[in-house]
């Protein structure tokens, strides 16, 4: 059993490697320089001993002496450039990784982010990359190299002495019954110490992100006592690692001394009773330290190995989920068509935030989704923009549905202003263009800021546009935020407007400015807002009613307030909360 699973460890990783288009010529060069290095430093013993057997200084043989120093020459030269060829094709390995991992954790679904914390992904990227590329980069050159050597020089000892090397070797079946369950430990504790290595950075990712909610709320001493039950369970694997280290390193060598000691016992006799010769005994131990340090090269390689088979199943069960084809189907024009909600269901697992929604978004029109917190109108905003797929029921344009345009060219055509509007870390000018792929003047970016009315407080930032904004905008006000991110819909020329409550954390004066600069914005684009103030409201062509996930009325203000006794109860307590 533990073979099938071994052999299904080499297969994953090999699996992975081969994935990553590995420059096979670079590769074979740096074998055949490696295998040229083995044999220059396989035939320096085989000439040590013929001058240590031939030696005198009345007859010193130049000839031998320059072959040996061609022969150290070869090894040296050789030797390192095999090293920077096999640490080259590792390199490239690893950016070839981090490249595919990096390219699918941008088109994983929506979903994916839902039931992974963003510190576990970080941690797959960096934590099991790092894994990963310490084998190929650090320890399969030694492995390559260390193999070639191994095999070399078990053949040239079998060839100067049988007996003796059958003596030596005596002691590997005692050895692999010792350190094989030792290895077999060793990788559950690594597999244990990259799981809770993986929660740690996601819970430290998750505090440190909301550090001023953790201060608001006074929850450093709970965050404190998380953070120091994750180290102490980080300490306690790192030494359960070192308990392994600690019994495998005296095994080691005691092994290597017990090889010592009866290579000397046997070699002695074998020399005394004239089998071979004082120099080839040089060589045979020459020759075994040549297998030694190899040896522990290899088994260097294999504990690393044990370490980075739980890395490599992480990343293989990211790589081979699901991703979102952003290019396949038709290319999606939106204008000049209607967008219906037919018989629209939508569930996060078995709880249904949609139930069987139809309504009709005209085109070129406003269409305000209004209802109670919690009814699932950002839902169907996701929806639209296709972050999840309906249970059940479809959305169309036209006579189509939406799944059969390319993402990319559905998400290009849709302008989104959400309640938060998400900033990054950057230049104001950075963020108004964000994701567009054609390039983009100061003038057109001064224009867009001037419709949203971002452009008189831009202008009074002490560097303008390339002000860095902090982390998620922190520098700027919610307002100034929410100016930002109308400015780059704007930027975008959009067909479909997503607005959720787009004015929201604007002031009076700046939300009555910026009304004004959505409904330019608006004229003649089909536009969908999530709705609370009245002016919103009561200025749309049409208004959906949702209320815990059903539609309950459909139509123009005036129809509604005649019709519907729960939008005459929302408009009272908007009027409300406005005086």
């Amino acid at each position: 059993m533990s073979n099938q699973v071994e052999m299904k460890n080499w297969k994953q990783l090999v699996r992975l490697l081969r994935s990553l288009n590995p420059p096979k010529r670079l590769f074979g060069v740096a074998l055949v320089l490696s295998l040229i290095t083995t044999l220059a430093s396989l035939a320096i013993p085989l000439l040590a001993s013929r001058f240590i057997d031939e030696f005198s200084l009345e007859a010193l043989n130049a000839t031998l002496i320059s072959w040996i120093v061609v022969a150290f020459l070869l090894q040296a030269v050789a030797g390192g450039v095999s090293v920077y060829l096999l640490a080259k094709v590792g390199q490239h390995f690893i950016a070839s990784l981090r490249e595919k991992l990096w390219k699918k954790l941008l088109v994983l679904p929506v979903s994916y982010y839902d039931e992974h914390e963003t510190g576990d992904s970080v941690s797959r990227m960096t934590n099991d990359t790092a894994i990963v590329k310490n084998l190929i980069t650090e320890h399969l050159t030694g492995f390559i190299t260390g193999i070639i050597s191994v095999i070399g020089a078990i053949i040239v000892l079998f060839y100067l002495d049988w007996p003796l090397t059958l003596v030596m070797f005596s002691i590997i079946p005692l050895s692999l019954l010792i350190l094989l369950p030792i290895g077999r430990k060793m990788a559950s504790i690594s597999r244990g110490l990259q799981g809770e290595t993986a929660s740690f950075s996601a819970n430290l990712t998750r505090v440190l992100s909301e550090i001023r909610l953790v201060k608001a709320s006074n929850a450093e001493g709970v965050e404190w006592r998380k953070g120091k039950d994750g180290i102490q369970r980080l300490y306690k694997y790192g030494l359960k690692e070192g308990v392994i280290q600690a019994i495998l390193s005296p095994l080691v060598s005691s092994l290597i001394i017990v090889v010592l000691v009866l290579i000397i016992g046997f070699g002695g006799i074998r020399v005394t009773s004239g089998a071979m010769t004082a120099g080839e005994l040089v060589a045979f131990f020459i020759y075994l330290f040549q297998i030694i340090m190899p040896i522990t090269q290899i088994v260097v390689f294999f504990t690393q190995f044990q370490k980075t088979i739980g890395a490599t199943e992480k990343i293989l069960s990211i790589l081979e989920l699901e991703e979102e084809q952003l290019d396949h189907g038709k290319e999606a024009t939106i204008e000049g068509a209607d967008i219906q909600f037919q018989h629209v269901t939508f569930a996060y697992g078995e709880e249904k935030v949609l139930k069987d929604v139809s309504f009709s978004a005209e085109s070129g029109k406003v269409t305000a989704i209004i209802g109670p917190s919690g009814s699932g109108k950002t839902t169907m905003f996701s929806l639209i923009e296709r972050f999840y797929h309906p249970s059940a029921g479809q959305i169309v344009l036209g006579n189509h549905p939406i799944s059969v345009y390319s993402l990319a060219s559905w998400r290009k055509k849709i302008g989104y202003v959400s309640q938060d509007s998400p900033i990054y870390a950057g230049t104001i000018f950075d963020n108004i263009t964000y994701g567009l792929e054609r390039s983009v003047s100061m003038e057109e970016v001064e224009e867009a800021a001037k419709m949203a009315f971002a452009h008189p407080f831009i202008s009074e930032l002490p560097n303008g546009y390339d002000t860095e904004v902090g982390e998620r905008g922190i520098k700027l006000s919610g307002g100034q935020r929410q100016r930002i991110a109308i400015a780059r819909a704007i930027l975008r020329q959009p067909e479909l407007l997503l607005l959720d409550e787009a004015t929201s954390n604007l002031d009076s004066q700046s939300e009555t400015l910026v009304q004004q600069a959505l409904k330019e914005l608006m004229k003649g684009r089909t536009t969908l807002v999530i709705a609370h103030r009245l002016s919103t409201i009561i200025d749309a062509d049409n208004i959906v009613f949702l209320e815990k996930g059903k539609v309950t009325g459909i139509g123009t203000h005036a129809q509604l307030m005649d019709e519907h006794p729960l939008y005459r109860d929302f408009v009272q307590q908007q009027l409300m909360l406005q005086k």
